[in-house]
């Protein structure tokens, strides 16, 4: 029964290692190995155990293999990284192509990574976070306030915390997003505006019928067509009032 290691095990691939037996091989150990011998499909690598590993003609290199001889001779020093171990079937598959330090598996919804910047665009910033491709955080995604250019905010070579918000291995996409690790700063709720001192005092006093008639007759010859502010709307309104009162009262004389 094929058994693939679980990605939380996963080792260093910066060291060499020198496992003593098949049972201590982890999922992206590197290993030093000499080419045993060649075939069709791949070759048999010695890495100083019992069981020789398989190195596949797909995992030969990063291009395209026509045969294996192109790239490997017997006796050639080659360095790997462990793909699979089949401990029940003594099986080992390698790979000569380095693996990535993230995998699309590992690229759930939520989880954080720290990445470098490598390049922006007017849309958003590009982060390498170890993965078989750059991560995208869109211009909308870098923070809660107003991004204009994502120059604003990174610049190519800046380390910076991201989390996934999403993925797709079909599309070859990883969005990522920084504003997700920064706590929403609060809205500063709006004052409440009053009415101002005028107003105020204008409303406490009842107004007599004689004001009322003036404040009547005011609206219908009124100007300024709302295009005065509301003060200077007052301001005029108590100066017709005061000429309206001054007129009765020298009629009452």
């Amino acid at each position: 029964m094929s058994e693939e290691i679980n990605d939380s095990t996963v080792a260093e691939t910066e060291e060499v290692s020198r496992p003593g037996s098949i049972a201590e091989l982890k999922r992206k150990m590197k290993l030093k190995g000499t080419v045993d011998r060649l075939e069709l499909y791949g070759a048999f690598i010695n890495v100083g155990l019992e069981t020789m590993a398989l190195v596949h003609i797909s995992r030969l290199g990063d291009g395209h293999v026509n045969r294996v001889s192109d790239v490997l001779s017997v006796g050639d020093e080659v360095e790997v990284w462990v793909d699979k171990v089949d401990t029940e079937q003594n099986q080992i598959m390698v790979s000569m192509v380095e693996p990535v330090a993230v995998e699309w598996n590992d690229l759930k919804e939520g989880r954080t990574f720290t990445g470098k910047v490598t390049r922006l665009e007017t849309f958003g910033a590009f982060i390498d976070i170890g993965a078989e491709r750059e991560g995208l955080v869109h211009i909308s995604e870098l923070s809660h306030d107003y991004v204009k250019h994502p120059s604003e905010v990174v610049n190519v070579g800046d380390e910076v915390d991201v989390q996934v918000i999403g993925s797709s291995r079909r599309k070859r996409r990883i969005d990522l997003s920084m504003k997700a690790l920064v706590e929403k700063p609060q809205a500063i709720p709006a004052v409440a505006s009053g009415q101002d001192d005028e107003e105020l005092e204008e409303q406490d006093e009842m107004p007599t019928a004689m004001e009322i008639a003036m404040r009547r007759a005011m609206s219908k010859d009124s100007d300024d067509n709302g295009k005065a502010t509301k003060k200077e709307r007052q301001r005029r309104q108590k100066g017709r009032q005061e000429d309206i009162l001054s007129r009765t009262l020298k009629m009452r004389e």
